[in-house]
């Protein structure tokens, strides 16, 4: 009988164990949109920046290397985006 309550409470255990992981991942999801949602603002902001300093100094040659700059930094934060939030699959590890 003793048995049977080991399981009982081993199951018990494991069910519990899973359920923080099921809240765990939902909160990881939310966590996740919300940081989409920011970068995304963030990377919004940035590139209306640079198309206001890009308008401002259009016949300034000195500003074309600062709007090359500008591009440059732009691709990199896209690019970092996009590698932040790819989709994984379920043979990919986490890093």
């Amino acid at each position: 009988m003793e048995t049977d309550n080991k399981e009982g409470k081993t199951e018990k255990s494991f069910k519990n164990f899973g359920r923080k992981v099921d809240d765990f991942m939902a909160d990881l999801n939310e966590a996740t949109e919300r940081l989409r949602v920011e970068f995304k603002q963030k990377y919004d902001e940035l590139r209306a920046a640079a198309e206001k300093v890009k308008k401002e100094s259009e016949n300034n040659e000195r500003w074309k290397e600062v709007e090359d700059s500008l591009k440059k930094a732009s691709d990199e934060l896209g690019n970092a985006f996009k590698a932040a939030f790819k989709k994984r699959g379920p043979d990919e590890p986490v890093k």
